[in-house]
């Protein structure tokens, strides 16, 4: 399995699904795990800061990857996953350490199943500790602030660049003080700034990676 972790923007999405196209694998995104489960919380009106609360919903929460991205209870997720009420919110649910031992569960059940790309913030130091290539992306500020910016207009989605920086900086902050599952590189990740790269430019550095890994066993 290839791990790919780093924080919001740094294109991580777009990188895992280019690679596990390219090799043939499935794609794990762990982060839309979260950002649904958060959207479901708050449309049933439990609180961000309700951890029992919501390892209980996590707990009774079916998740699974088909072939078109995620399933929650039997139902493909939708763009309410991606709505900025759910950005606000989704750091304070993932904090949560019964939240992220449900979540964690799930995510290595599927990872049991075979050949698979996954992306998170965790994978290479909790989740999947001992994947043979870990990858840590990063960018500029600046930069996944555009890019989100980018992406949510697309989306339909109106939110001012300055307050996006914002909120990327405070959940960077947030993400990463977080006692339970921080957010940081694993000691044997390969860092990649992406700022200055293309998309094809990561992908293709992550697939070399996987080669010579591959050529190394």
């Amino acid at each position: 399995m290839v791990a790919i972790d780093g924080p919001a923007g740094a294109g991580k999405s777009t990188v895992a699904r280019g690679v596990a196209r390219a090799l043939g694998f499935a794609h794990l995104d762990t982060g839309a795990m979260y950002r649904a489960l958060t959207a479901k919380a708050l449309g049933a009106g439990i609180d961000p800061s309700d951890g029992p609360a919501l390892t209980s919903l996590a707990e009774h929460t079916e998740l699974d990857f088909g072939p078109d991205g995620l399933i929650v209870d039997g139902h493909p997720v939708g763009r309410e996953a991606r709505a900025a009420r759910v950005s606000r919110a989704v750091s304070a649910v993932s904090a949560h350490q019964g939240v992220r031992r449900e979540l964690v569960r799930h995510q290595r059940k599927i990872l049991s199943k075979g050949d698979v790309v996954a992306e998170g913030r965790d994978i290479g130091t909790v989740v999947a500790p001992d994947a043979p290539v870990k990858v840590f992306l990063t960018a500029s500020i600046d930069e996944r602030a555009r890019r989100r910016h980018r992406e949510m207009a697309e989306g339909g989605q109106e939110v001012s660049l300055p307050s996006l920086k914002d909120e990327i900086a405070r959940r960077d902050a947030h993400d990463s003080s977080r006692p339970v599952s921080p957010l940081v590189p694993a000691a044997d990740a390969v860092q990649l700034d992406t700022s200055n790269q293309t998309p094809r430019e990561v992908v293709d550095k992550v697939i070399a990676l996987v080669r010579e890994r591959r050529e190394a066993r």
